[in-house]
């Protein structure tokens, strides 16, 4: 692995080494993994003291909850543009589906540090669920394409289940066995959107509701 050192140095704006000290933080992810990752390495890696990052961050676990939020941010920006950019509201679910596959696939390690993080998360965290986040674009997808309001239980469920299904495709989309389902179906978001289209919920809500 080539040396973090033997890299040319960020600078970063007066002001803005907390932003500067997360965007170390995911280079060194990105190439070595949680273990190349310590304060002492992302000071390195920003070009700063060794003393810079304890002004903003306590140790490493808080370094990561703040690389992982800014990933759920992220993730929260791809889904809404594919949410927007669906032809109309039972296309929008999938494009979610598909924006997050391909977040998860273009972000390796962020994404593992957003799930793993560093001290063992029970819950998700609040900006991956409340406010803007994706979880409330996945939400509001299913009410748009036909959703019951009233029946609030079914709603969780249903959001659930889409964002559980995404993720179980992240997760195995890479597998080399399906390599030659995706060159026949044209790459690989053709596939992910294909595999979506096959998963209950995402399948339930493409189809027109039938007149009653």
């Amino acid at each position: 692995m080539a040396s973090l050192q033997a890299q040319e140095i960020r600078p970063y704006h007066h002001g803005d080494l907390s932003r500067a000290l997360i965007q170390a933080g995911r280079r060194i992810l990105e190439m070595g993994g949680p273990a190349a990752l310590s304060l002492r390495a992302v000071a390195r890696e920003a070009g700063v003291s060794p003393a810079a990052p304890y002004h903003h961050f306590k140790d490493k676990c808080e370094l990561l909850e703040a690389i992982a939020k800014e990933g759920w941010m992220e993730l929260t920006s791809a889904i809404a543009k594919a949410r927007a950019r669906a032809p109309d509201a039972r296309a929008a679910l999938t494009n979610i589906g598909v924006a997050y596959v391909c977040f998860a696939r273009d972000n390796p390690a962020l994404y593992r540090t957003m799930y793993d993080g560093a001290c063992d998360r029970a819950t998700m965290p609040d900006h991956a669920k409340k406010g803007d986040s994706g979880w409330r674009h996945v939400r509001e997808a299913l009410l748009e394409a036909g959703a019951d309001p009233a029946e609030e239980r079914d709603l969780e469920l249903a959001t659930i289940a889409a964002w559980c299904a995404a993720h179980g495709v992240a997760e195995m989309a890479g597998f080399k066995e399906f390599e030659p389902l995706k060159n026949a179906l044209g790459g690989e978001e053709p596939f992910v959107r294909a595999v979506l289209e096959h998963v209950g919920i995402f399948a339930a809500m493409s189809r027109p509701k039938t007149p009653g």
